[in-house]
């Protein structure tokens, strides 16, 4: 059959989950030109991930979105762990107030509301093309380009397009990790839980707004509250069980009959899944790039799957704008070394929180946690990647406060780097608002990248010189 041609474009993404929405609305606003390619026909209406943070929020703030997405969530007042009798047994409470990143630390969402927002702000962007219902089956690595071959589902016809990158954000059967031929490290961690949506037909203001582990070790279940009348439950499978047979509703309602009968809900979804952490030992291979599930994967007691791969985007989008721009192809390494560990940590703690239902294993980590019976969150660093000048504060997120002229730091600076210093430097900011960051670092001057991580500081002239002269380079692109 003979094969269409397509126009070259800048960036194909093989996926249009939350991910590749994403990374289509930052390259989208750079200008790039790009190509979604998905098989399905819509987006999936019914829910998945329910959970992001306040530094997710942050990019979505900075594809012009936040506005749009954030009525439609839930702030989410934490996690308790209780026994099989309902007595605590440890805290997580996450705050209800805006935090140093100006956005919530914990939301509840409806995925397919999300998704909407997502591709309404993809459609903004005049160089961005999507081509639902077309299925990728070969990827050819060429000089400067990658022949991407597909077929479109619904007519049969066969097209041929060329791309200087493709992403995949193609979910945990990645066609682009397969061809790259990278394999998946397994951390350890698989089990069969069923997924229980439900939809109140009746309020229930007893269930809480708070998540809830309980550690039962005859069975282990979850309580998460989501938006509006949406509840789910999350409950671990027996071996020997069928998780089929238990999606039926008569087994959900039994297994649910502890805190909710078919009078106060009716079941929007039930599906049994195996939950794994894993992570791809190479995230690229020349002109192919992995992001979101293709690239990791995680237990959901922490409710950091989907957080992860919108981080793997806000990293690789103003790499890829740059090295399309001219920076050195070289800069495109820096992505895994940096994202590589930092989702590994999350996902040893989702893992870590996962072993927890097992109220036997109490003592043990109350003993792990400071301050007994209460859990932390974590803020891990970037692995080691790019950075410039003092770099104590490197590979960490940078606040974001409200300035003197009231619009929040972000909206000054734009999509690209940013100078925060001490009065007197010219070409930086120098608002009194950020004058306590810089004094918490002990610096005089900090650099920030365009996802908003510190790229390096300076404490003193000579440290100085060095951060300034990282921006522009042929390393980062232009500074705009």
């Amino acid at each position: 059959m003979q094969e269409h041609d397509l126009p070259p474009v800048d960036v194909a993404i093989i996926g249009y989950g939350p991910v590749g929405a994403t990374l289509a609305n930052m390259l989208g606003r750079r200008g790039l030109s790009v190509l979604v390619l998905e098989r399905e026909a819509a987006a999936y209406h019914l829910p998945r991930a329910v959970h992001f943070d306040d530094e997710v929020m942050r990019v979505f703030q900075s594809i012009g979105l936040a506005e749009a997405i954030e009525p439609t969530t839930h702030v989410s007042p934490g996690m308790r762990f209780v026994d099989a009798e309902g007595a605590l047994l440890l805290d997580w409470p996450r705050p209800t107030t805006r935090g140093p990143q100006h956005w919530h630390a914990s939301y509840r969402f409806h995925q397919p509301e999300l998704e909407d927002v997502l591709r309404r702000g993809v459609a903004r962007f005049p160089t961005v093309t999507l081509r639902a219902r077309t299925e990728v089956f070969a990827l050819d690595q060429a000089p400067g380009q990658v022949l991407i071959r597909a077929e479109e589902l619904a007519t049969g016809r066969l097209l041929r397009i060329p791309a200087r990158y493709v992403v995949g954000c193609d979910g945990a059967r990645s066609t682009v990790r397969r061809f790259m031929g990278a394999a998946m490290e397994d951390l350890g961690f698989h089990e069969p839980w069923l997924v229980v949506d439900l939809i109140l037909s009746r309020p229930r203001p007893d269930l809480g707004d708070a998540s809830v582990q309980h550690c039962d070790p005859a069975r282990a279940a979850t309580y998460v509250r989501g938006t509006g009348d949406r509840r789910r439950w999350e409950i671990a499978l027996l071996p020997g069980e069928d998780p089929a047979a238990m999606c039926a509703p008569e087994q959900v309602w039994r297994l649910l009959s502890r805190w909710i009968t078919p009078d106060d809900a009716r079941i929007e979804r039930a599906a049994a899944y195996v939950f794994h952490s894993a992570i791809a030992t190479r995230w690229r291979e020349g002109r192919l790039l992995l992001a979101g599930d293709s690239a990791h994967l995680t237990p959901p007691f922490l409710g950091q799957g989907m957080c992860a791969g919108i981080r793997d985007a806000a990293n690789l989008g103003w790499k890829l704008a740059a090295v399309l721009g001219g920076a050195d192809d070289a800069l495109l390494d820096s992505y895994q070394a940096e994202r590589s560990p930092h989702v590994r940590a999350y996902i040893e703690r989702a893992v870590q929180l996962g072993g927890l239902i097992n109220t036997r294993a109490m003592d043990r980590a109350l003993a792990l946690e400071e301050g007994g019976g209460r859990i932390s969150s974590i803020r891990p660093r970037l692995g080691p990647g790019l950075s410039a000048g003092w770099t104590e504060a490197t590979g960490t997120i940078a606040p974001q406060p409200r300035l003197s002229c009231g619009r929040l730091l972000d909206e000054v600076t734009g999509d690209g780097f940013a100078l925060l210093a001490r009065p007197g430097t010219e070409g930086a900011i120098t608002d009194p608002a950020v004058q306590p960051f810089l004094d918490q670092l002990g610096a005089m001057a900090v650099m920030l990248r365009p996802d908003r991580y510190i790229l390096g500081a300076a404490r003193d002239a000579r440290e100085m010189t060095q951060l300034l002269s990282a921006i522009p380079s042929r390393h980062y692109g232009d500074a705009a």
